[in-house]
């Protein structure tokens, strides 16, 4: 399992430790990953995700997992939130439609 947010991308980062004497030695900066587990609203289901603190505040800010997912970027989401977000969508559409 990669250590990327599935709702928003976020991934590792490379950068440097730098010394006192500004010696550098490379180093890794990880995500703040959670698993946690989030309820559509539309689908009426739980689904177990892996997510950054950043997009669990995102999520929670704009009014929960649907809505984060409408409004998201597809090429962001990992494939199971690709896959998420269009049965919402179909889910939408037909609630609008009736």
């Amino acid at each position: 399992m990669s250590r990327t947010c599935e709702l928003t991308g976020k991934a590792v980062q490379s950068g440097n430790n730098v010394s006192h004497a500004n010696n550098r030695t490379r180093r890794k900066f990880l995500p703040n990953l959670c698993n946690v587990t989030l309820i559509s609203d539309s689908l009426g289901q739980r689904y177990r995700l892996r997510v950054s603190a950043y997009a669990l505040r995102s999520v929670e800010h704009r009014g929960g997992l649907d809505a984060f997912l409408l409004k998201a970027d597809a090429a962001e989401l990992s494939q199971r939130a690709r896959l998420l977000k269009r049965q919402i969508a179909k889910k939408a559409t037909e609630a609008a439609a009736s």
